[in-house]
């Protein structure tokens, strides 16, 4: 049994999808949290080097966030095992070995809080799942756990209102976790949008994305992704691809791209993956094929470690040209059709 109510979670992979919930549920049993600092460069490059080199930029970088963790004194880590969240719907091979792997990898005076959530064996629910971990720090009381669940439901579900209404990221975590829900006002038009598709771990890790959000917006570009998007929408895009769900987390990437590549406020989309990521490489392969049947520009970036700044900002620069220029075609078209029909009249 785990004395010290501390727990280290790292800022990193199921941080940017679950965190919400386990900041309500730890919270609730009285567990102080530590998260790891921001992603850096040293963060990257200590994580790459306890690891093979195929080993994908994410899980790279999660190696790096539990170092950092320990090098903070945390002598317990977060550290589930996600199998799968439905039944024959799974992760990919190094997310549901994360706990075997930083056990092998990483050396150190701590101790993995792990429990394993398995929806597609029997009689394994987020109830047990839940219960599995409050056990490990001698809570034993199913009512205190249930409540707990309940509190982290609440969390992650103000948090999911706020960036489905365009609040920022960053913000709407700070203010789901004093309990509050804020409503932005409604953005301004932009001259183009793009749709961002990529799951949270690329796309909100400011160090490893190179904060492409932020860079799109300087060059007045207006960003959609997946985050803004209702389970149904996300459903309705992978029908929309006639696609298949297999992979944890594919309504991400297909269902996003579907929902988007459908909607006529976007002009282009953008898939961001990392380098070596076998479930991303299908996912965008299926999004490239079946995107030329909506007639919208697509642009993949693959990010990893050596992934060069100039070169990345290039690549998006020339891709949002083209979108003014397609649009400002587009346009024009629109005014010709306009002076023909009121020539004619």
């Amino acid at each position: 049994m785990i004395k010290e109510k501390i727990i280290g979670i790292p800022k990193a992979m199921s941080y940017y999808n679950y965190f919400p919930f386990w900041y309500g549920f730890f919270t609730k049993l009285g567990i102080e949290i530590v998260l790891s600092d921001s992603t850096t460069k040293k963060t990257i490059s200590d994580g790459a080097s306890l690891v093979v080199t195929e080993t994908c930029l994410p899980i790279k970088v999660y190696v790096g966030h539990v170092l950092n963790l320990i090098d903070k004194g945390i002598k317990n880590i977060f550290v589930p095992s996600i199998q799968s969240i439905a039944p024959k719907i799974y992760n990919c091979s190094k997310i549901r070995g994360l706990p075997d792997l930083i056990r092998n990898v990483v050396k150190g005076d701590f101790n993995i809080v792990e429990a394993t959530l398995d929806k597609s064996e029997k009689n394994n629910n987020l109830i047990d799942f839940v219960t599995e971990i409050a056990n490990q720090f001698g809570i034993k009381d199913m009512q205190t756990i249930k409540e707990a669940q309940n509190a982290g439901f609440i969390v992650q579900n103000n948090f999911n209102v706020m960036v489905q209404n365009g609040l920022d990221f960053d913000d709407a975590m700070k203010y789901a976790k004093k309990g509050q829900v804020i409503i932005p006002p409604k953005k301004e038009d932009k001259p183009i949008s793009i749709a961002l598709i990529g799951h949270g771990y690329n796309i909100y890790d400011k160090r490893t994305c190179m904060d492409i959000i932020k860079k799109l917006e300087k060059m007045d570009v207006r960003v959609y992704n997946a985050y803004q998007l209702t389970q149904e929408q996300l459903k309705g895009g992978m029908n929309s691809l006639n696609s298949t769900l297999y992979w944890a987390n594919q309504h991400e990437m297909t269902g996003c791209a579907g929902h988007y590549l459908q909607d006529d406020k976007i002009d282009g989309v953008i898939t961001l993956t990392a380098f070596g990521c076998g479930p991303d490489s299908l996912m965008v392969e299926d999004i490239k094929r079946k995107s030329r049947n909506f007639n919208k520009p697509l642009l993949n970036l693959t990010i990893d470690e050596h992934t060069g700044e100039a070169g990345f900002i290039t690549r998006i620069e020339a891709f949002c040209d083209m979108l003014y220029r397609n649009k400002r075609a587009k346009i024009m078209k629109e005014r010709e059709k306009e002076v023909k029909i009121t020539s004619m009249i």
